[in-house]
């Protein structure tokens, strides 16, 4: 049996159809730059994500700057985010020149830990962006209170998270203005790069609506020093299709997980998922950790199972960030998850007999 790490085919062939008449019908509009599908999907997802407004925008990363930009933050200003995320989240950071403040996860749900924001907020700081990791829901509730107690913009970094939700209400839809990815791999992906920001605050809309196109909402004339990130047409009529079977998917990746949970459940050595009270998981990833990570992965993919690793080394480690005079320990519980973690396969319309396979695979190694 061969199972990939990622595999797109069954998805891709319950909604070729569509997507093919997606295509048809952009090529036969001639209109290919911020036209009528990029409002419907902007309005769809706004729509589905409980929020008055969505802005289209290239990609993920360039959704969090706009994010950014858009509430005026830039040097000598701090962004308290996680230690342990994709480095889109700090790349984002770095492009306003504004100072990184990581903050250590919780060790059981991998998310931002709540108990320590306050301590790390300074007269500096203006913004916390906490990141639904994996597909599970951040501890949104104290973060909002915190954030308003001291005067604090949220961004949430919603790109692994679409339909996740915390107490019942949907993730992206809490901060001033929040960012995702439409990345192919995503709950929610395009058939390329792609990204949105949502928000309830009408002056914040507009204003990434104008930096997203040069700063400017009529041709020619310029209100904002901007940049060029748009959601095409194409991808947007693609992910208007995708929409529809989101809620679907995501249920299919819930069941899938729950196989999971319980057919390795009482392994000593796998630390399994583990969802906080309140929290909603949508499993972007289903990740386990064990200090055999590596013979494990290497074992799984000698039996033809596909892995990964989200993120083999913290932010802070980087070499890109070596400027920033981080060392080895200063945030240890970040290293450790970098150290120990592994992505299992999870995709929609995997099998019963695959994810049976992935188990029994899993348990005579440690057997």
């Amino acid at each position: 049996m061969n199972i990939p790490f990622l595999s797109f085919t069954p998805q891709n062939d319950l909604i070729e159809d569509e997507i093919r008449s997606a295509f048809e019908r952009v090529f036969q509009n001639k209109w290919y730059i911020l036209g009528k599908e990029v409002t419907n999907f902007e309005q769809a997802y706004a729509q589905y994500n409980q929020v008055r407004h969505c802005i289209g925008v290239a990609n993920g990363l360039d959704a969090l700057h706009i994010a950014l930009k858009t509430i005026g933050i830039s040097e000598g200003d701090e962004v308290i985010t996680p230690s342990n995320t994709f480095i889109a989240t700090w790349l984002a950071i770095s492009q306003t020149g504004a100072t990184i403040v990581p903050v250590e996860p919780d060790p059981e749900t991998y998310n931002i830990d709540v108990s320590r924001l306050e301590a790390a907020i300074t007269p500096k700081t203006k913004v916390i962006m906490p990141v639904h990791l994996y597909g599970q829901a951040c501890q949104m509730e104290a973060i909002m209170q915190i954030a308003n107690q001291h005067n604090l913009f949220v961004i949430e970094d919603n790109a692994q998270a679409q339909g996740c939700t915390y107490n019942g209400k949907l993730t992206g839809s809490f901060g001033n203005i929040n960012a995702t990815s439409f990345y192919p791999t995503k709950n929610l992906g395009a058939y390329g790069d792609a990204g949105a920001l949502t928000t309830n605050d009408s002056g914040l809309a507009k204003k990434a609506s104008l930096i997203r196109n040069y700063g400017s909402e009529r041709k020619y004339y310029n209100d904002v020093i901007g940049i060029n990130s748009r959601l095409d047409e194409l991808q947007a009529a693609f992910l208007s299709v995708k929409l529809k079977f989101l809620d679907g998917w995501l249920n299919e990746r819930k069941q899938i997980a729950s196989v999971y949970t319980k057919r390795l459940g009482g392994i000593s050595e796998l630390t399994l998922p583990v969802t906080a009270p309140g929290a909603d998981h949508v499993y972007h990833l289903y990740v386990v950790r064990t200090s055999k990570r590596d013979a494990l992965e290497q074992y799984l993919n000698g039996k033809n199972i596909g892995t990964g690793i989200h993120y083999p080394v913290a932010p802070h480690l980087q070499k890109a960030y070596q400027y920033l005079n981080h060392q080895k320990g200063d945030f240890p519980i970040a290293e450790k998850l970098a150290e120990t973690c592994l992505s299992l396969p999870l995709n929609p319309g995997m099998t019963e007999e695959e994810l049976m396979y992935v188990c029994d695979a899993i348990r005579r190694f440690y057997e």
